[in-house]
């Protein structure tokens, strides 16, 4: 158990460390207007929390940086509750500015003000196809041969595809067929309508629609849909800015995992529900040895549909990140809801 001196001391140290990235000697922590402890007393406990496993020393220094197990107390035990400012929460708002907006441009444009928040690399887990199942469809008439498919599902998720017509298709046949799908087919997984159009929409098709033939082939090209998540990115080249990532073997590292996203929606998609800090070796990954990820879900109702999430160094500014990523999965739970309820 530690005294209350050395909690004050750890403390101290992971903020200084957070803010400088050099390693705090007991000098520096001394001199700080909440510390009142003498350098020699802060060196004896700076040796005993290095003991403990808390702090560490480098090779080349005197001073001491904090452990993964230091980060670790320091975000479980010694966090305090601090309040978004005005600006960073009219930064978030502008994200949800017009609500009529595409859902995936959203989600871009949440990632991209969780980057320019953070200074991270931010990325947002889109809703799950094998989630979404078909809440409206509409047909937008682009040209003579050509039309807009545009699908939204329970999860908030707008499909955009596009629609090739023969000359034969008439206007009239895409209101007939919109009419149907929006009877027959709500409540389906968009990646089943390829298959439901034919099983549940085929037989009415025929009887009512003059190009039958052209205008189901054209449908079941443009509903080939993946059951995957969308994984959308911003602030890649951020981590080239910490010191911890000079060494490009570390960098190379981390971008070849980030451009697998397969492996990253799997990654996020298995985090427990709420918001998750994984610092260093918590991740499981040597990619992630150096780094923490802050993560929070976000939903439609009660119904989890994708993720949020903050990846950068384990010397990682925790409180207003964790601040920011729980205020934005909240705001984002709450658009979603009343839009798609």
């Amino acid at each position: 158990m530690l005294t209350e001196r050395q909690l004050s001391i750890l403390h101290a140290i992971v903020d200084e460390y957070i803010r400088s990235a050099e390693p705090i000697g007991s000098r520096s922590i001394s001199k700080r207007h909440d510390i009142s402890f003498s350098p020699a007393t802060i060196r004896n406990d700076m040796s005993d929390l290095e003991e403990l496993g808390f702090l560490e020393k480098p090779h080349s220094s005197a001073g001491r940086i904090p452990s993964q197990k230091g980060y670790r107390f320091y975000v479980d035990h010694l966090l305090m509750p601090r309040r978004l400012t005005m600006k960073e929460k009219e930064s978030i708002q502008s994200v949800f500015s017009t609500q009529a907006q595409e859902l995936e441009e959203m989600f871009k444009q949440s990632a991209r003000v969780l980057s320019e928040m953070t200074s991270y690399i931010s990325i947002v887990l889109g809703p799950e196809m094998e989630d979404a199942r078909l809440r409206s469809v509409q047909i937008v008439p682009l040209s003579s041969d050509k039309a807009i498919l545009i699908l939204v599902s329970s999860t908030g998720h707008v499909e955009n595809q596009m629609l090739h017509l023969s000359e034969h298709v008439q206007p009239a046949d895409l209101e007939r067929v919109v009419n149907m799908m929006n009877q027959r087919l709500m409540g389906i997984p968009l990646y089943k309508l390829q298959t439901a159009i034919q099983t549940e929409l085929a037989h009415l098709m025929r009887q009512h629609v003059t190009a039958y033939d052209s205008l189901l082939e054209s449908l079941q090209i443009s509903l080939s849909i993946e059951r995957s998540h969308k994984v959308f990115y911003s602030g890649k080249t951020n981590i080239l800015n910490q010191p911890e990532f000079r060494d490009l073997d570390k960098v190379r590292l981390l971008y070849n995992f980030l451009e697998e996203d397969q492996t990253i929606h799997k990654l996020l998609s298995t985090q427990s529900s709420g918001l998750q800090v994984k610092i260093g070796h918590e991740n499981k990954l040597e990619a992630f040895d150096d780094c923490s990820m802050i993560t929070a879900d976000y939903s439609v109702g009660d119904q989890h549909v994708g993720t949020i999430g903050i990846i950068g160094p384990t010397r990682m500014e925790y409180q207003r990140v964790i601040n920011v990523v729980d205020y934005l999965s909240k705001d984002l739970t709450k658009l979603l809801t009343s839009l798609y309820r």
